[in-house]
């Protein structure tokens, strides 16, 4: 028998308008899921109840009157959506994955959340994230192991496991996440799901806590491509303060509709060789590459393979930002034996980066994204693998008695996602391929500055040839 959470967040949005599902009955229905299953997968740091409830109730009102007055409200008016637990929303705990923050409540929310606020979303909670979210796992000091309902004994990834726990759990319809060098594609790629790591500046960072390195941006994480794109339709656009702005939509569309275009035919670089030397690929990792070229050829797409030199540069360079980044989260004196060994070493390291060096590898990242632009005047689309690994096991990539070996393991778990982060391009997961032990692996699409548009067409119609939303884990 079909139960809510088996309905897309679309789905559940236009049962909503049309008086047909109560926001109050959805957001209980997921709240009870929360309160039976969350311990087992550790999907949020922070349920909110009270606020959802609130929230339903006022997004039920809102649908009453706008029937009455025949006007239209947001396609996910009165859907639950969750805030990934690195974003500030006022009045609720914002851990940012930390024991140093575990009491801390913002007065403030973030410019993403104000705009779920507008849309007529219902706030579950805050999701599960690692600290600061600095490692492609989510385990912390503050809530249990972010984990892929596909697999207990594995890690969602991170940034965003918890994120990415909840939607693949059925412990929300879709969620907010961030990326900052692969955090929304990572925990696609482990939950088999579909998430969306948008161009620089279409989402805005502000008010507070702005990357000024341009790596990090918000995005969507969902079942389906349509869902990804309703909810970057309401998270995306420019806000007073921003330090960079993507391109606009044509007017009067928006990213929703290129789920039900056709993108064409398109010339498409297969690359599966990490740009990391020294690091090899899964062959699972590459068997999805491989298979995904080989359906796009039969959707009338030209894939090529392309191999680019490894260069060791962008990798060095990367760490070299993500230290200073690391040290921009303000911590008492007194409160910093209370972070993570992989944390402290990190901020270690970013405190010793001088500003010429700091200058020179944001210089470099605007180098590598000059000459991947180059690249793609001849290629629509990059395709590679999301992960250079299966996913992980919970504590497999951890090694707190050797940070330096831990973020050596992150980056071989994690080569190609860094790269669009650098380039501010925007990029995509998708969940086209599963192991013989029944876990997925995602695959990526890499595009051009500002043309989500044609990530989305090229996906949907890739999720219309392969589906994959009918596939449940065991915990759903």
């Amino acid at each position: 028998m079909t139960q809510l959470h088996d309905l897309t967040a679309r789905e559940q949005g236009e049962l909503i308008s049309t008086g047909k599902l109560s926001p109050v009955e959805l957001t209980d229905h997921y709240l009870d899921r929360i309160d039976r299953h969350n311990a087992t997968v550790g999907a949020y740091i922070t349920v909110t109840p009270e606020l959802a409830r609130s929230q339903a109730a006022q997004a039920e009102a809102d649908v009453a009157a706008a029937r009455r007055e025949d006007r239209p409200l947001s396609p996910l008016h009165g859907v639950p959506i969750p805030v990934k637990d690195l974003n500030f929303v006022a009045g609720v705990r914002a851990t940012l994955g930390s024991a140093a923050f575990a009491e801390h409540v913002p007065d403030v929310d973030d410019h993403v959340v104000t705009r779920l606020r507008a849309a007529g979303t219902v706030m579950l909670g805050k999701t599960n994230t690692p600290e600061f979210g600095l490692p492609s796992y989510t385990e912390n000091q503050v809530a249990p192991p972010a984990r892929t309902p596909w697999g207990l004994e594995y890690s969602a990834g991170g940034s965003s496991g918890g994120a990415g726990a909840a939607v693949a759990s059925g412990l929300a319809p879709i969620a907010h996440g961030s990326d900052g060098g692969g955090s929304i594609r990572i925990p696609a790629s482990v939950c088999g799901l579909f998430g969306i790591k948008p161009s620089r500046g279409r989402v805005s960072s502000g008010p507070t806590l702005y990357d000024i390195s341009g790596l990090s941006t918000s995005g969507p994480l969902a079942r389906t491509v349509a869902d990804a794109a309703t909810l970057l339709d309401v998270m995306a656009g420019a806000m007073p303060g921003d330090c960079y702005t993507a391109p606009a939509l044509p007017p009067g569309e928006t990213f929703a509709d290129q789920a039900d275009r056709e993108p064409g035919s398109l010339r498409i670089a297969v690359i599966t060789t990490p740009p990391v030397p020294g690091l090899e690929v899964h062959r699972d990792c590459v068997t999805a590459t491989e298979n995904a070229a080989e359906l796009l050829s039969s959707l009338g797409h030209r894939p090529e393979p392309l191999e680019l030199p490894a260069d060791d540069t962008l990798r060095r360079v990367f760490q070299q930002v993500w230290g200073v980044m690391a040290t921009q989260r303000p911590v008492a004196p007194e409160l910093e034996d209370q972070l993570m060994p992989l944390t402290r070493h990190l901020r270690a390291q970013g405190l010793g980066v001088s500003g010429p060096d700091f200058a020179t590898a944001l210089y470099t990242f605007r180098a590598v994204g000059a000459l991947v632009a180059a690249l793609q005047q001849d290629y629509d689309v990059i395709l590679t693998p999301t992960l250079a690994q299966p996913p992980a096991l919970v504590g497999g990539l951890r090694a707190d008695e050797d940070p330096e070996l831990e973020f050596a393991r992150i980056t071989a778990f994690t080569p190609f996602t860094p790269l669009y982060n650098a380039t501010g391009q925007p990029s995509v997961s998708l969940p086209l391929h599963w192991t013989e032990d029944g876990l997925p692996v995602g695959v990526m699409l890499g595009g051009r500055y500002g043309d989500e548009a044609t990530l989305i067409s090229l996906s949907a119609q890739l999720e219309r040839a392969r589906p994959w939303a009918a596939r449940k884990p065991a915990i759903w």
